[in-house]
């Protein structure tokens, strides 16, 4: 078959815009309703997307005073979106920071065993400095710290979901015996940051492991992601620099001896979608003049690390404050060089970030939508993307109805689901137990050929 893309739901209470609550076309009294999410995962299904992502962090954003940036614990939510659906997959982010292997092991196994095979995690390290006060730690640990952390912290949870073997379940009521203990093992990890004596007190989940999704950007993040992912959610504005991420994080995983096909790369994108291109913009602008620009200001302070208090936002971005301004990691200095680039005021600068964040927003007709998303698949850019609606649903049910049905004519997007995991959506490899001993595996091999 040849190569398809993979599209996701990313769902962001009340949609991506950060206005997008004000808008008449919203549902903000919707927002604390799980019916309103299992219906938005039951559309995406319909329409056959690989998964819905939840993102999360433990701490509330500062800027909820003019925007829907609280956070729906993932595990939760995800359960009951599962019991509503029976074919898409299900991504929540957990923390490695701010949480234990062991549990982490626990809660994805459990959603993979519950939705049949459907669970992702996607892992981040938490950005949020002010997390640390929830858990009683003075300060935020730093960087690459987090990073090493990270890198203990998924190979012990690996171990765990691996430490029962595909075979351990015997259920033989004849013999009396349920559990093959000879397939179940300690894990026995003593590393820098994890003690963990294992093994997991669940068996091994449908999947193997549960799918590996990772959206850190800077250097650190490219490489743990060259490592561990096997689904990379990043940032885009142009072709250009999503090409280069590609290639950049594809000779990575070669170079550690991995298969580049079994890690894909899925940036967001954000449509807003008309009849004419004129109408499609027309239709972002409504919401991009909802904002709040102390909401935006805030968002610029944080990332570029410059405060704009007192520069009149119909003035061009001052030089000065953009020579100094920068974050580590690529979305910062994507936002910078289109400042550069087009030489924007900085209420324009607002409004650019207003609809994603830095992701990707795009203005069009489903036509151009599903034209911009071919050039992006086929040059070299994407194996698919995130798409990041304006507002719910009806942004999202517009990308549903008028571009899916476009790239599933081109033979772009499948049609029906052909697996029921998300494994088997992404076109991922289950891995075996790296518990399994050698020989046992290769007697079942020589059986198999007999």
């Amino acid at each position: 078959m040849a190569r398809q893309l993979k599209l996701n739901l990313f769902i962001y209470p009340g949609g991506h815009h950060e206005a997008a609550w004000r808008h008449p076309k919203s549902q903000p009294e919707r927002l604390l309703d799980i019916r309103f999410y299992q219906e938005l995962a039951q559309r995406a299904e319909q329409a056959k997307l690989d998964a819905v992502f939840y993102a999360d962090g433990p701490a509330l954003e500062s800027n909820v005073q003019y925007a829907t940036r609280f956070r729906i614990e993932p595990f939760t939510w995800l359960s009951a979106i599962a019991v509503a659906t029976e074919r898409i997959g299900l991504i929540g982010t957990a923390s490695t920071t701010y949480l234990e292997p062991y549990n982490a092991a626990r809660l994805f196994a459990s959603l993979d065993h519950l939705s049949g095979g459907r669970a992702g995690w996607n892992i981040v390290t938490t950005g949020a400095e002010r997390a640390a006060q929830n858990f009683g730690l003075d300060q935020h640990p730093p960087h690459a710290e987090r990073y090493a952390r990270a890198d203990e912290f998924v190979r012990v949870v690996g171990k765990l979901w691996d430490s029962w073997e595909d075979a351990a379940v015997v259920a033989d009521a004849g013999t009396g015996v349920f559990a093959d203990t000879s397939r179940i093992h300690p894990i026995e990890h003593e590393g820098e940051y994890f003690r963990v004596a294992g093994p997991l007190n669940t068996p091994r989940s449908p999947q193997g492991r549960p799918v590996h999704v990772q959206a850190g950007s800077s250097a650190d993040g490219k490489a743990f992601a060259a490592q561990h992912a096997e689904a990379v959610f990043t940032a885009h504005q142009t072709l250009d620099s999503a090409q280069a991420f590609y290639a950049d994080i594809k000779a990575q995983a070669s170079a550690l001896d991995r298969d580049p096909d079994q890690l894909l790369v899925l940036p967001g994108i954000s449509p807003y979608l008309g009849s004419t291109e004129a109408e499609a913009r027309a239709l972002k602008q409504e919401f991009d003049e909802l904002t709040q620009p102390e909401y935006g200001l805030g968002i610029l302070r944080k990332l570029l690390g410059v405060d704009l208090e007192g520069v009149l936002l119909d003035e061009t971005f001052p030089a000065e404050l953009l020579a100094a301004a920068g974050r580590e990691g690529s979305r910062s200095q994507l936002l910078l060089d289109v400042i550069r680039r087009e030489n924007l005021t900085v209420r324009q600068v607002l409004h650019r970030f207003a609809g994603a964040r830095g992701h990707y927003v795009f203005a069009g007709t489903p036509v151009q939508m599903a034209d911009e998303i071919q050039r992006w698949f086929e040059g070299g850019a994407a194996d698919g993307f995130n798409i990041m609606p304006p507002w719910l649903p009806g942004g999202f049910e517009a990308f549903a109805d008028e571009v899916v049905p476009i790239l599933q004519s081109r033979g772009l997007f499948r049609t029906e689901y052909t697996g029921r995991t998300l494994r088997e959506h992404f076109g991922l490899d289950r891995p075996e137990s790296q518990y399994r001993p050698a020989s046992r595996h290769s007697q079942q091999l020589l059986g198999a050929h007999a």
